[in-house]
């Protein structure tokens, strides 16, 4: 019992920490620029599908592959920004809601079209390989994207608290227009945070190629449990979306091992109304940062 139990938890951590790579991307780009990036998925699947190429092409190992899909979706963010999002930032929220969700739509029917919806998968030697602790099974794959993942994580949190953009990124956070009294480039921020946020998005497809199959409508599952991810950890918490998301890699591990095969989203979803309901807040208790 105690061993299915630690087996069903350290699976919900590893993957958990995929899921705090998507959720920090969309918790950044609205804690930043105040809109909620609903193609956030799609960018998991072109990360996903980059590293697919590049290994089926050129022999580069997914994790490797990091170095190109990373710097290819910061570029893209920028670019996104820049030609788009800015043209309809204000104090209505519907056009940037109504943008943000065609994006998706756009990005998913042209994988489509580009793809197909065949399944693509990439087998390296670590894909089967796994340490084996007393009677724990800990796959390598996985280890290594949560590693991966923590790592920039942190990363991301040193870059918030320690460089001059990091902290004109927080600034723009808490108050917009202060922080344009004070010399910061409002549309600079931004380019940069969203830069960063889909830079974190290609990283989790990159990371996932290992051991999970990329197809077009891929992202639309981990775009789901990173908005669950950050209205659980508080919106525009960094931290606390996280938290959330080893916590829900955790409640779905324990409800797809305990409950049935199916039920991993319905104790997701059961935890976030039961969190919620007693702090309605978040567990960052109303406080981005």
């Amino acid at each position: 019992m105690w061993e299915t139990l630690a087996q069903a938890v350290i699976n919900g951590l590893l993957i958990g920490g995929i899921y705090a790579l998507v959720s920090i991307g969309v918790t950044l780009i609205f804690g930043v620029v105040k809109i909620v990036n609903f193609a956030q998925g799609e960018f998991v699947m072109l990360g996903m599908y980059i590293s697919f190429f590049l290994s089926s092409q050129f022999g580069i190992d997914p994790i490797v592959s990091l170095l190109v899909s990373m710097p290819v979706l910061f570029i893209c963010g920028v670019l996104i920004q820049h030609y788009l999002i800015r043209r309809v930032l204000g104090p209505n929220d519907m056009p940037q809601i109504f943008l943000t969700f065609a994006l998706s739509l756009l990005l998913l029917n042209l994988s489509l079209m580009l793809f197909t919806a065949n399944y693509r998968t990439v087998h390296t030697w670590y894909s089967d390989e796994a340490f084996h602790i007393g009677g724990l099974y800990i796959p390598y794959a996985k280890l290594i994207a949560f590693v991966v993942a923590m790592a920039l994580s942190g990363a991301l949190w040193l870059f918030l608290r320690a460089t001059d953009m990091g902290k004109a990124m927080r600034a723009a956070s808490q108050n917009r227009e202060v922080a344009m009294l004070m010399g910061i480039n409002p549309n600079r921020v931004f380019c940069v945070a969203l830069g960063v946020a889909l830079a974190l998005a290609g990283a989790a497809g990159s990371l996932l190629m290992p051991f999970y199959s990329a197809y077009p409508f891929v992202g639309q599952v981990f775009v789901l449990m990173a908005f669950v991810a950050v209205v659980l950890g508080t919106l525009g918490n960094v931290i606390g979306a996280l938290v959330a998301s080893l916590m829900m890699g955790v409640a779905e591990s324990l409800g797809i091992q305990f409950v049935g095969a199916d039920s991993g989203l319905i104790v997701v979803f059961a935890m976030l109304l039961l969190t919620l309901a007693f702090k309605p807040n978040g567990l960052g208790g109303g406080r981005a940062r």
